[in-house]
């Protein structure tokens, strides 16, 4: 795992904020709490790294929704979920991303349709590629949950080797997608798409060798889901992959029962919003950078 520490000198009840870069992504990014005394000690005990990890969550949702008090801000600033398509400019191309919003009717279908978080996702790649602060050309890229497409689509046109994955209800309309917006004959990577159940073993193509970046968008949505997700994640990851994952700030137990299970396995890093695309910035969404331990 590659990773720089800058420790900020501002000290608050015994805590210490830290700055990081996180694997592949080299911009600065905000760690997650960690408690000044607990950082000197060499080993733990599994009961005491359960219950900083508990706290560290805890303090972690405290500080999102009061710092960016979610419920305030308009919910899908970037999307039109009764429209049947969306429209976005990235790399140079005009993407046209299909969506069914009928499906929305349908208990437990959330992916036929765009969310705010996956704009912001795609368009942050965009950003960093163009910063120079991740790159993408030749790294294969794995995408859980893609739904409509989009995340996907956006690191295929930045050069990823992209796998586009979803449940099998679900592949239709994604294929559909990646065959009309990935025609450019000046296409700088590839996209395909296979179903993947998460929890299940995923098969080799995904994982040999392990992916350089993971994406997903929304996919943490129900506590139910928390641990196959995790599951998949430590199933696909090796020590030189770089997860991103961006959230709309919907449940806060939701989020909190997944970082505090996360952290057990992975180090965990918060984007600032001013790291993201500045014309697509959303109070309602975060964005991590995780790391495997």
């Amino acid at each position: 795992m590659a990773t720089e520490e800058i420790v900020l000198e501002e000290e608050e009840e015994g805590e210490k904020e830290r700055m990081v870069t996180l694997g592949s992504y080299k911009g600065m990014v905000r760690l997650l709490r960690v408690k000044a005394e607990q950082e000197e000690e060499e080993e733990e005990e599994e009961e005491e790294l359960d219950s900083f990890a508990a706290t560290a969550a805890s303090e972690e949702i405290m500080l999102l929704w009061g710092m960016q008090q979610p419920t305030l801000s308009k919910p899908n600033a970037f999307v039109s979920q009764s429209s049947l398509q969306l429209k976005l400019d990235v790399c140079g191309h005009s993407l046209s991303i299909f969506q069914s919003p009928s499906s929305l009717s349908t208990p437990g279908v959330t992916g036929a349709v765009m969310w705010d978080s996956g704009v912001i996702l795609g368009k942050f790649l965009e950003h960093a590629s163009d910063s120079e602060l991740l790159l993408l050309q030749g790294k294969k890229v794995v995408e859980l949950g893609s739904g409509c497409g989009l995340v996907g689509c956006i690191a295929a046109l930045l050069g990823g080797q992209v796998v586009l994955t979803d449940l099998p209800d679900r592949l239709r309309l994604l294929r559909k997608n990646i065959e009309v917006n990935l025609r450019h004959e000046d296409m700088r990577g590839s996209a395909k798409v296979m179903e993947f159940i998460w929890g299940d073993d995923p098969d080799l193509e995904l994982t040999e060798p392990p992916p350089d970046v993971v994406l997903g968008s929304d996919v943490i949505y129900s506590e139910g889901a928390v641990l196959d997700l995790l599951s998949t994640l430590r199933q696909l990851c090796g020590g030189e992959t770089t997860i991103f994952l961006a959230g709309e700030l919907r449940n806060d137990a939701v989020l909190e029962y997944f970082l505090e299970c996360a952290m057990k396995d992975f180090v965990i890093g918060r984007l600032d919003q001013r790291q993201w695309h500045p014309d697509y910035c959303s109070s309602r969404v975060v964005l991590y950078v995780l790391v495997k331990k």
